[in-house]
């Protein structure tokens, strides 16, 4: 992909990802609000002064802005983007409630604010269906081809030509299975069956967690084994069967990456890994030199960890909103409007707090890249 290679080419690839993963996104609102006689006002790919747009016969406004870092549905009703009801809610006539998002039932107003994610997580399976019936599906049968010396493996008696059976008492299919295991694990011993000579073995290995930085200077956590596959093969999977492993996949990557989040609060793995913008800059720019395929899986993950993002419990994103109707299911009534104004100002100061951690850790790469 010769076109999207250097500075420029990393502009490209950035921008192409990150416009089609939010226009998605936002679609999912869009699409279940229409669907529940919402009136939408406007449709922005990006935020502030808008560069270019049109109106549709419905009255909506689609436009793209010129901070190209988000995008939005404002729906009839809401008094800013971030959907927070406006003072005139009551003033309405009847005509005005039919199409207010404010005044659709409990369940009407969930389902509009979840579509969005949820896009995102239905765009991650398809991309990755089309990847596994196209190039085929990465898979090594669970056996050992190498142990590396001083490693946790060879430590604990794995040596070469073991087929590994199971990881607590997790059934073992794949080489890929056995990565997914170990690499979020913390350097808690894991019991390990493995078949040697037709014979089972049981052993105890507690993974060496090692730092390694890659290409762009992304630091990673990892634990490790020191095993090595026999080789590597790529299967391809008829449409209904990738579908079905595209949807394995991307609950592997989302419970992965709940569980890396997890085990940065308590801890147990470094915030360092945490990247922003820039570093989604560099990483779409650099995948998109290694063709078309890693792209799309590129954008896959990052649709996941978008819609994961939205979904988390902070005002502002979907998943405040969420938070907000499940409070308003349990008392009966919607929270005070100066509750939610101050639940969104904490929000929008907690997401911007996490936008510049992550954008520091971006720039601490950068100097050491550049100094190296």
């Amino acid at each position: 992909m010769l076109l999207l290679t250097g500075g420029f080419g990393h502009l490209i690839s950035f921008l192409l990802v990150l416009t089609v993963l939010v226009f998605v996104h936002e679609l999912g609102h869009y699409l279940v609000a229409r669907y529940n006689g919402v009136r939408i006002e406007t449709f922005s790919i990006g935020f502030g002064p808008e560069l270019f747009g049109w109106n549709d016969r419905a009255g909506t406004r689609w436009k793209f802005s010129a901070v190209p870092l988000g995008g939005y549905v404002k729906m009839f009703g809401d008094a800013d983007p971030a959907s927070l009801p406006g003072e005139h809610l009551q003033h309405m006539t009847e005509a005005e409630k039919a199409v207010s998002f404010h005044h659709k039932r409990l369940l009407q107003r969930v389902a509009v604010v979840a579509a969005g994610p949820i896009a995102n997580f239905v765009l991650a399976v398809l991309v990755l269906a089309l990847i596994i019936a196209v190039r085929g599906q990465q898979f090594s049968p669970p056996d050992v081809g190498q142990v590396l010396p001083g490693s946790a493996a060879e430590a604990a008696g794995i040596k070469p030509g073991d087929m590994i059976v199971s990881i607590d008492g997790q059934s073992i299919d794949s080489f890929e299975t056995i990565q997914r295991i170990v690499e979020v694990n913390t350097g808690t011993p894991l019991t390990i069956v493995v078949r040697r000579g037709g014979q089972t073995f049981d052993l105890r290995v507690a993974p060496k967690v090692v730092t390694e930085t890659d290409r762009l200077g992304f630091t990673h956590h990892i634990a490790r084994l020191g095993i090595g596959r026999k080789g590597v093969d790529f299967v391809r999977r008829n449409p209904v069967a990738a579908l079905w492993y595209a949807a394995d996949e991307s609950w592997y990557l989302t419970t992965g990456t709940l569980q890396a989040v997890w085990q940065m609060i308590i801890g147990l793995r470094s915030s360092d890994e945490l990247s922003g913008p820039i570093g989604i800059f560099q990483l779409s720019g650099a995948v998109a030199q290694e063709g078309i395929i890693p792209l799309l899986g590129f954008a896959a993950v990052l649709s996941i960890n978008l819609g994961l993002i939205n979904l988390f419990p902070i005002p502002v994103l979907d998943g405040g909103h969420l938070l907000f109707y499940a409070a308003e299911a349990i008392r009966g009534k919607p929270l005070s409007q100066r509750a939610q104004e101050y639940g969104f100002r904490l929000g929008l100061a907690l997401v911007l707090m996490l936008m510049v951690f992550a954008t520091w850790n971006d720039l601490v790469r950068l100097s050491k890249s550049w100094s190296s």
